[in-house]
């Protein structure tokens, strides 16, 4: 098993996921605190033939059965940042301009 911390996963994701398809599996950490641990699928959803034979669903459904992945209740996580509709014809720029200077004067920044 591979110990590696979060910035050295950012920093090398493609190299840590290619030996997790080889068969290793990483454990992740944050200031030494175990937080993630990344292992190959075929490794939970059982034997490489299992894995590559089910479809998406399934997969997902044997994941969480395990205790692996937690689906969302509903809706998407952006929903929550809510919409701010841009004016009509605005730049972006000045859209973002716009509003953190109406952030400023009310003291939000």
């Amino acid at each position: 098993m591979i110990r590696a911390t979060i910035s050295e996963i950012k920093d090398g994701m493609s190299a840590y996921l290619r030996r997790v398809k080889e068969g290793e599996s990483v454990l992740i950490t944050e200031r030494r605190t175990p937080v993630a641990y990344l292992v190959p699928v075929a490794q939970v959803a059982g034997s490489a033939s299992d894995a590559e034979g089910m479809d998406e669903e399934a997969c997902l459904l044997r994941l969480e059965q395990a205790g692996i992945v937690v689906r969302r209740a509903s809706g998407s996580p952006l929903d929550a940042l809510g919409t701010t509709p841009l004016r009509t014809g605005a730049a972006l720029m000045d859209a973002l301009l716009s509003e953190r200077s109406e952030e400023l004067r009310e003291g939000q920044r």
